[in-house]
Parts: C-alpha cells; structure tokens; sequence
C-alpha cells in the first residue's frame, strides 16, 4: 500500500462515497476505483460494499482503516522533518476554519514567529470536515474548530468558550423579524436558534460570520454573533444586546491525533492557549475592528476619534 492509495482509502472512508472522494481529491472516479481495486487486490480483501447510496466498509475494511491513518501520520512526521527549512528543528501543520483566522490564529502565528523560532510554520483555511479528515488521516498536525464532533484517535480539546449573543445596529436594541441577518454558526446553532424562534424565517442568510457582520454594519439589521468580534462595536454605539435575547455557547476546540509528536504539540497548544487568553485591550480591538470593518460613519462616530 503506497500513500496514494491509503489517503483515497480513507477519503472514501470519510466521505462515504467514491464521486465525494473523487471531488475532494480532485481526480476522476475512475481513478478512485482503480486505487481502490489495486489495494483490495493487493490485500486480496474486499474493502467497500457499493451501493446507491454510496460505499460502506467491510469488516476487512474496518480493520484497515487504523493502520492507513497510521501510515500517513508516520509519512507526514518523515516528510516533515526531513524537508524542514535551514534553521528549523521541527516543523508544524495547523488549520483552521476561516472566520477563526482573525484574530485568534493569526496572532498564533504572530506567537510562534517570536516564541518558537526553530518550528517551521505551514497554516491552511479549509472547511471543518476536510480538517477533521485531514488530522485524523495525519497529513495535518492540529485542526481548530467550532464544536467538532469527537472521532476516533483524535484528542478534543477545549481552547475557548465564547457566546453567540443577539445584537441589533438600533441604538436601543431593537429587535426587527424583517431584518433579521441569519448565520450559519453549525449545527448546534441551528437546533437552539430553531427552538427559541421557531416562528422566524429570516430574510438573509450568510454562511460567513465577517462577511455577514460586515453586511449588518453597512446596511442595519440584526442577528448572532461571537460576542469576541462584536465587543468592539458594542462599546462604541455601533451596536446594542437585543435585551432579554436568548444566548449560545459557541466553543472553539483544537482537534490532533493521539499519538502526536509530544513535545512541538505542546509547544503549539501552549500558543493557543496564550492568544486565546490574553484578548488585546479595548482601544486596539476596537482600531482593529474599525480597520477591518468598512462602513458608512458620520462626523461624529467615536470610531473616527478613536483612530486619531
């Protein structure tokens, strides 16, 4: 069995058919079954039963799956450490879903630029299922994630708990059905949101929180956001706690495997704790945010004397 043919293995495995796999591979089909048939006759196993739903594993294909992973997570750690930059004794691959990148991984790498010198970097965005497959495969070292699911040999590990809290762009709060701003916050999000406003069918609906804040902030509205992002605003005047709104645990995790190199995981946990708990103050986060979120102000918003 060579790398190839495990990683197409699990990414069947993972996604659960051949065409998903093929997609998230970017190859054909035909190339995914020929892999896949070239490793069962290798084996002399069967290792998917087909269907039209999809492929589902055999009891040889169960027993597979483990040691797949391990090789992969043995060829990342190899291919790691012996194409390492001059200069570096250890190498790191950390993902993250994209509306984590700003601030908290970014100051990450910020942390590790000035803390860890000798650890060469490699940061990626991806979405939560493709960073899940890919540490649990071993082609990434460390994932973090909004409430992912717990996977075999996978550590999950708590970073931070934040709230999702209503806010409207009303001076007092209002609270307005028609211009309700929906975002997709995951699952757990949604089966709370569902239950707590079962009558709202929202208007909007933007699957990216920067990209819909940036909306609310332009055009007005309502709807949930990371308490953490929307701070900022909230001292100013820019937005105001819908009162009485229910809130939402919104916890962001960091997902690797079991049997990580212990001592650069430590190193790499040790950082995310940091920036996860050490919040830059009120006045930057608030020039930072009002960098990054363009919008229509007046002679008079705070915002402009703040940045003076």
């Amino acid at each position: 069995m060579d790398t190839n043919q495990a990683r197409t293995f699990l990414e069947v495995v993972h996604s659960g058919s051949f065409v998903a796999a093929a997609d998230r591979l970017n190859i054909t089909q035909t190339a995914v079954s020929a892999r896949i048939r070239t490793l069962e006759n290798s084996l002399g196993r069967r290792l998917f039963i087909r269907n039209k739903a999809g492929a589902r594993l055999t009891p040889s294909g169960e027993r597979l799956v483990r040691h797949a992973t391990a090789m992969l997570q043995l060829w990342e750690r190899a291919r790691q450490q012996v194409a390492l930059p001059p200069g570096r004794s250890a190498g790191v691959h950390l993902g993250g879903e994209l509306s984590l990148w700003h601030p908290l991984l970014a100051d990450w790498l910020i942390w590790m630029r000035r803390e860890c010198p000798d650890i060469a970097l490699r940061a990626e965005v991806d979405g939560p299922a493709s960073l899940m497959a890919r540490v649990q495969e071993g082609s990434m070292d460390v994932a973090v994630l909004y409430n992912p699911p717990h996977a075999p040999n996978l550590v999950n590990e708590l970073l931070a708990e934040e709230k999702l809290v209503l806010v409207s762009s009303a001076a007092d709060g209002r609270f307005a059905a028609e211009d309700f701003i929906h975002v997709d916050w995951g699952p757990n999000f949604a089966a709370s949101f569902e239950t707590s406003f079962p009558d709202l069918s929202p208007p909007v609906s933007i699957s990216l929180g920067p990209l819909a804040l940036t909306y609310l902030l332009t055009v007005g509205g309502c709807g949930y956001f990371r308490l953490g992002i929307v701070r900022p605003f909230l001292a100013v005047g820019r937005l105001s706690l819908v009162p009485g709104a229910p809130e939402f645990s919104h916890s962001t995790h960091m997902v690797y495997a079991e049997r990580a190199d212990g001592e650069v995981l430590d190193r790499v946990r040790t950082g995310l704790k940091a920036v996860a708990a050490a919040p830059p103050s009120l006045r930057r986060a608030t020039e930072i945010a009002a960098r990054q979120w363009p919008y229509p102000r007046s002679a008079d918003d705070p915002v402009n004397n703040l940045q003076k």
